[in-house]
């Protein structure tokens, strides 16, 4: 893993802070490649793809809430198994609107520090790995935490998203 070396981004201190606020033991690291997806996140960090949290963004059809879903790196999300629990079909959000509910551009998204609040579902095939990594605010910044970290962090309903 090559470390960018510099003092953190903006978007990166701001995780930092929120996680040391919060009391998880973990350092926000910027890396020299690129963590935009999880292939790629995965190939700079030396874990597994299976391990990389994925913070993907959707919204609802007819009332445009947003929903987040963590999942695991290696699975692909079932829009419909989602739509059961929200109770309305959701779709992808554009970059604007994840920009706007999250504050951060796609491809850097980390599960916490958003914009606003969002209802957020957790892939349960993350709670097989002990320690994680999530994106901490740019497409560079990274951060590992535990699946009890996850669990704690973002309050969200753990259910099967594949």
């Amino acid at each position: 893993m090559k470390i960018n070396e510099t003092s953190l981004s903006k978007s990166a201190q701001k995780i930092q802070d929120i996680l040391s606020t919060k009391n998880i033991n973990t350092t926000v690291v910027e890396l020299a490649a690129t963590t935009r997806t999880a292939q790629e996140a995965a190939d700079a960090i030396g874990c597994t793809v299976a391990q990389i949290l994925k913070s993907l963004v959707f919204q609802t059809k007819e009332t445009k809430e947003p929903i987040l879903v963590l999942a695991s790196g290696i699975n692909r999300v079932n829009e419909k198994l989602i739509a059961q629990h929200v109770g309305q079909k959701i779709e992808r959000a554009d970059a604007d609107f994840v920009r706007a509910v999250t504050g951060y551009a796609i491809g850097g998204i980390p599960p916490i520090g958003h914009a606003q609040k969002i209802k957020t579902f957790v892939d349960q095939d993350l709670f097989q790995y002990d320690q994680l990594w999530a994106a901490a605010g740019t497409p560079h910044a990274v951060f590992s935490l535990s699946n009890q970290d996850l669990k704690t962090l973002t309050d969200g309903i753990i259910i099967q998203i594949s």
